[in-house]
């Protein structure tokens, strides 16, 4: 993600790369890229405009507190975070720095999810279950955009049990079946099934290159600029 990010913004003729944040010093696209540890300095030598975060929850949390604390907008794809994670980086956004803060930067994601809400308004009655495949090195699962997926259909229909995946004698009662698969080098698919007594109703967003997130990652960037200091979704992005 980082290097497809660093390519979109070095080619992009309204934007400027300055440089980057990784495990490693190096170099990337010309620029220097720092060890995590000395984010604080390269902040306040480089002063950017916008910090863009695709790392794991515990050095997300430290690098949005970084951002934070130097005036540096933010755009966070990182996802896993913990219930106190989520609390530390409210704290440290609101009131100080614009943040998008999204499980999902694609845009056909952000429109599945819109239409899942819809359906979930129709179709209360039937079973639901909601999968997701990503590739063998994805730590986290279910995945952020399948959190994201529950969180509507809790919002929209009340909390229901989530039930992640299943075996031996499971008879179906009025839960949510949760289902993650890892291999290969999926990028991303996501599918929430309606199932109702002779027909069900599938709803699917299937991503075939990261670039996908990357794109609308830096669209978000593009926006973030200039706004009110608090946190925003990539739905505020793109007007939905």
């Amino acid at each position: 993600m980082g290097t497809t990010i660093g390519r979109i913004v070095d080619e992009a003729p309204d934007l400027e790369l300055v440089g980057g944040i990784d495990i490693r010093e190096g170099r990337s696209f010309g620029k220097e890229v720092v060890p995590a540890a000395r984010i604080d300095m390269f902040l306040k030598e480089k002063r950017p405009d916008v910090l863009i975060d695709f790392t794991v929850a515990a050095a997300a949390v430290e690098n949005i507190k970084a951002a934070a604390a130097n005036n540096v907008a933010l755009v966070v794809g990182t996802t896993g975070f913990s219930p106190e994670q989520r609390e530390s980086i409210g704290d440290a956004v609101e009131g100080n720095v614009p943040a998008v803060i999204s499980s999902n930067f694609s845009v056909g994601v952000n429109i599945f999810w819109k239409l899942v809400r819809e359906a979930a308004r129709e179709l209360g009655d039937y079973d639901i279950e909601v999968t997701e495949a990503h590739h063998r090195y994805k730590k986290d699962a279910p995945s952020g955009t399948a959190k994201t997926i529950l969180d509507i259909l809790d919002q929209e229909l009340g909390e229901r049990e989530k039930v992640y995946g299943r075996a031996g004698l499971a008879e179906r009662k009025g839960e949510i079946g949760v289902h993650a698969v890892r291999g290969g080098d999926i990028v991303g698919d996501h599918t929430v099934l309606f199932a109702g007594n002779f027909e069900c109703i599938e709803i699917s967003h299937r991503a075939y290159d990261r670039a996908v997130f990357a794109q609308g990652a830096v669209r978000a960037a593009r926006w973030v600029v200039g706004r009110d200091p608090r946190i925003y979704a990539m739905q505020d992005v793109l007007g939905i």
